[in-house]
């Protein structure tokens, strides 16, 4: 393939050769520099390992970090997670190790689903091309997906967008050994791919960006097209010709877009062109016209870049590709703001004025303190920008209720829960889109956060439409009066009263049912449950997803004493279930895990 696996190759190759010139090389720096610009400060501790790409917020408001670390080949599949201390503090954050995957895997598909567990896929280098699993945070544990209907279809280093209905559109980079327009759907439900439309165009190497009207928007690799999918009718559509060229002619590299404040769209290049894009809000093409020009022939050839809460986006940049280098080892720093069309340089994270890395090793993720983490490959130093000034209005959430399901489950209703933008975005290597509600739970100087889930939109921009999310309470919190804020890409609502009951973790002493357990776990094909009854009767045996579906119901006719019963699983895909007995007035749950 002329482009992945040619020149995309150059750059990976690069790297894996020279990984250990980019460790050491942080701290040769330029003279340093005197710039008006938000505030950079190092992570207190090191990360555990090396960093190997894309860094995810979880929905307790956590982080999880691709690292070098396992998989025996230097590309990876260890996990570190770095999680806020109690004063909300990520800079004064604990690492911590979790979960290795399966496969290795560097420059991949990756999203956050609405259940608040992890989806990755493919990997241009690694085990993992043709593969996906699933990371369960709650149990630190990761469950291959089902297969990819066509074995001769390699994922790559593809795109992959979370669709209104939940599940994910997969873009497919390689069918054998040329160069796909393949995509799939994956169904976090079924843990199932079925084959989506093909694009009119190549999306290898491109940028997806998510508009208000849930559509998708890219231009394509070759030439000056572009296209969008249109999830209500299931496919791809012509948009109008984009004005730039936005990839260059040696590696054919882009960087990020974003959805702007102002309802624009914004494609930074590898060319230092960019461009704008007024999105029509239905099937009809929208316009394009053309962004300013990146200052010192700098340009993004693979690169990330964050949408602060202050409206302007952290870039990183380097110098625009070159017959004899795709990848200029010189990483700089800007805020653009889309406002004035103006790029504006900042200092590097360590003071001077740049890095000796090539900008695709960087790494962006929106932080839920309105702050951006920074991360570069091959570094176990972490770094936090604060940007200057204040939230955009137009950014903040606005809670409406907070609805009691039990003492430790509620439901928030509000808008803005999604967010104006996608977040951070760096291009086809990996997505960290954080367009999903996290709640804020504080009292003085103390924060907790909870972990939301099924929240009822994973859309951008949505205005006055309802939102609403549920949460879980982190076990140790507690009681009294605490402010609730929800908060989406950094921007943070107004702070509500929260409170909540006494029954919190309170023990049952009068159980009907005990020593549950179940083996072999995980199962495939079938599973025994085993309990003790201690007056038998009639008991209803349930297995629910992580959605709360139940999956399979079994009736049984318990006596006093130990009892046992066998669940076949044929037909249920591959996940983590809860296995419930019901004696009528008490149910008692324990984990299944279907392999």
């Amino acid at each position: 393939m002329f482009l992945s696996t040619t020149l995309s190759a150059f750059k990976r190759g690069a790297y894996m050769v020279h990984n250990w010139m980019l460790v050491s090389a942080l701290g040769l720096m330029l003279p340093a520099a005197s710039y008006a610009q938000g505030t950079w400060t190092p992570i207190a501790s090191a990360a555990p390992d090396y960093n190997q790409g894309v860094m995810l917020l979880l929905n307790d408001g956590s982080v999880l970090v691709k690292t070098s670390a396992g998989g025996g080949s230097g590309i990876g599949n260890g996990w570190n997670k770095l999680t806020p201390d109690i004063h909300g503090s990520y800079v004064n954050g604990s690492w911590s190790n979790v979960a290795g995957m399966f496969n290795s895997r560097l420059y991949f598909s990756s999203q956050v689903l609405k259940n608040g567990t992890v989806y990755v896929a493919g990997g241009e280098y690694g085990t993992g091309r043709s593969f996906a699993e699933v990371y369960y945070p709650n149990d630190d544990m990761w469950v291959p997906t089902l297969s990819i209907t066509d074995p001769t279809d390699t994922i790559y280093d593809a795109n992959s967008q979370v669709l209104p209905d939940g599940r994910i559109l997969q873009a497919i980079v390689i069918t054998g050994h040329t160069v796909s327009h393949h995509t799939y759907l994956y169904d976090p439900v079924t843990s199932a791919f079925t084959p989506g439309p093909n694009t009119l165009g190549i999306d290898d190497e491109t940028s997806w960006l998510l508009l208000k009207d849930n559509s998708i928007l890219f231009p394509d690799m070759t030439g000056s097209t572009a296209e969008r999918y249109i999830p209500s009718t299931n496919t791809w559509i012509h948009d109008a010709p984009v004005p730039v060229s936005l990839y260059d002619p040696y590696g054919f590299e882009t960087g990020a877009s974003f959805l702007l404040p102002d309802g624009r769209a914004w494609f930074l290049g590898a060319t230092s062109k960019t461009a704008y894009y007024t999105p029509s809000g239905s099937t009809a093409n929208g316009s394009w016209t053309i962004g300013p020009v990146v200052p010192d022939s700098m340009g993004a050839p693979d690169a990330a870049a964050a949408m602060m809460v202050n409206g302007k986006i952290l870039c990183a940049l380097s110098h625009t590709p070159t017959f004899d280098s795709v990848f200029h080892h010189r990483m700089r720093f800007s805020e653009f703001d889309y406002t004035t069309n103006t790029f504006s340089y900042i200092s590097a994270p360590d003071g001077g004025d740049s890095i000796e890395a090539a900008c695709y090793t960087s790494n962006m993720l929106c932080l839920p303190d309105g702050s951006v983490l920074f991360s570069r490959q091959g570094d176990d130093q972490y770094y936090v920008y604060t940007p200057s000034g204040t939230p955009i209005a137009t950014g903040k959430p606005t809670i409406n209720n907070i609805l009691v399901n039990n003492c430790d489950t509620f439901i928030a209703t509000g808008t803005l829960f999604n967010g104006i933008s996608s977040g951070a975005s760096y291009g086809d290597d990996w997505q960290m889109a954080t367009n999903y509600p996290i709640i804020r739970i504080s009292r003085h100087d103390t924060i907790y956060y909870a972990s939301t889930y099924n929240w009822n939109s994973t859309g951008v921009a949505r205005g006055t439409a309802a939102d609403t999310t549920q949460f879980v309470l982190p076990a140790g919190i507690p009681h009294g009066t605490w402010q609730l804020q929800v908060v989406a890409n950094g921007f943070a609502s107004d702070p509500v009263d929260f409170s909540f009951c006494d029954g919190l973790a309170v023990a049952n002493n009068n159980k009907t049912v005990t020593q549950l357990s179940v083996y072999p776990n995980p199962a495939s094909d079938e599973v025994t449950i085993t309990y003790h009854s201690t007056k038998g009767g009639d008991h209803t045996i349930k297995l629910t997803d992580l959605y709360g579906r139940v999956v399979l119901t079994q009736k049984q006719t318990a006596r006093s004493g130990a009892n046992s019963t066998t669940l076949q699983l044929n037909g249920i895909a591959r996940g983590i279930y809860t296995a419930s007995i019901s004696d009528g007035s008490e149910v008692y749950n324990t984990k299944v895990v279907v392999k």
